[in-house]
């Protein structure tokens, strides 16, 4: 007699369309997954992505909404779950927008802490019960390096990004006995846009023990593993994963 198949999971991830999120919805579809890439405004490179994976055989589709945004969030996670169950989420989209602190404004403040964290509500909350009922469930954050550390000039971004360490912990008490695990994961200086070239050679043999930028892919890889099957026994973590840094 053949073994049950394992059913097909259905991801979402939030600012999939970026340079980390781009490589986790390609790692996600490469595991099998049917992944709802997101972008905040331009759809346009959330497709960008969609072809990739279609083109290497996956499947995957985008969507755009703003995260900060309660009411369009609602309205396009209800559209989601009427085409069929989230299974996974990853917690993906964020900003930010440095300055020491005395010069900040409350605009900055504001919008950092509104993506990261209200945006993880937003995002979270309309899924929790329906994973709940097919008690099953994956939902992996990323945060930062910063969070763990701190770093000048970004107070509003380890504010934001800390607070899902308490948010992830919480909910992974609330929603364990279901099935549905939660995690952090917490990059370091990783290639990409959000490093922008900011760090020479020199600079990161001075910062990270490993002696260069960690690579999309491999965030990708921690996260992809988080999301399995395998990974079920892992809640309420927050994995760091820069070099060495902390």
């Amino acid at each position: 007699m053949d073994e049950p198949s394992t059913p097909t999971r259905r991801a979402l991830v939030t600012g999939g369309s970026g340079d980390i999120g781009g490589a986790i919805c390609q790692a996600l579809a490469a595991a099998g997954m049917d992944v709802v890439v997101h972008a905040n405004s331009n759809l346009v490179r959330a497709e960008t992505v969609v072809a990739a994976i279609r083109a290497g055989g996956g499947r995957a589709e985008a969507v755009a909404f703003d995260v900060a945004d309660g009411a369009a969030t609602a309205a396009a996670m209800e559209a989601l779950l009427t085409a069929g169950p989230v299974d996974v989420l990853v917690n993906n989209a964020g900003i930010h927008d440095d300055a020491p602190m005395a010069g900040m404004d409350d605009a900055r403040w504001h919008r950092v802490i509104d993506v990261s964290l209200h945006g993880f509500f937003h995002v979270t909350r309309p899924l929790l019960l329906p994973m709940a009922r097919r008690r099953w469930g994956r939902i992996v954050s990323v945060s930062s390096v910063a969070a763990v550390l701190g770093n000048r000039g970004q107070t509003n971004y380890a504010a934001a990004k800390a607070a899902l360490h308490g948010a992830s912990k919480s909910l992974a008490r609330e929603m364990a006995s279901r099935g549905i695990t939660v995690n952090v994961v917490a990059p370091g200086v990783i290639e990409g846009a959000m490093a922008g070239g900011r760090f020479t050679p020199e600079v990161l043999k001075q910062m990270v023990p490993a002696a260069r930028a960690g690579r999309p892919e491999e965030v990708a890889a921690l996260v992809a593993f988080l999301c399995s099957e395998a990974a079920g026994y892992i809640n309420g973590q927050v994995i760091g994963i820069n070099g060495g840094m902390a």
